[in-house]
């Protein structure tokens, strides 16, 4: 079984048609371009600025939980300091209430001893 083409010039031709079958696979094809058609800078563009807003837009929560956490921590210092300083002062209306009663039982007892001295007459010395 023979090819048909045998000549030299046939076998040629061949070559040369599935030399040039194979360049067109590497040529570019006709493509569907699409309309609005946007670089690949300017997208790239936007899609940094999206990435900048929404970080900006993190750091401005996370600011403000900070904000709030800081103004928390504030309230309940105060709170702990208000809460010193009443038990302080409790104290210190609780000391003079005591010295009051006891300076007042004191004074009860002298008037006591000098009430019993009296009406008799007698000193203090005699006791």
């Amino acid at each position: 079984m023979q090819p048909k083409n045998t000549g030299f010039a046939d076998r040629l031709t061949t070559a040369a048609e599935a030399k040039k079958a194979l360049l067109e696979k590497f040529k570019p094809k006709p493509m569907v371009t699409a309309e609005n058609l946007e670089d690949r800078e300017t997208r790239r563009k936007a899609e940094l600025e999206a990435v900048r807003a929404q970080r900006a837009e993190e750091k401005e929560t996370a600011r403000l939980a900070r904000a709030v956490k800081a103004e928390e921590a504030r309230k309940a210092k105060l709170a702990a300091d208000l809460a010193a300083i009443e038990a302080r002062r409790s104290a210190i209306k609780n000391r003079k209430a005591l010295e009051k009663q006891d300076a007042q039982s004191r004074k009860a007892a002298r008037m006591e001893i000098y009430g019993r001295m009296r009406p008799s007459g007698e000193s203090m010395e005699a006791d």
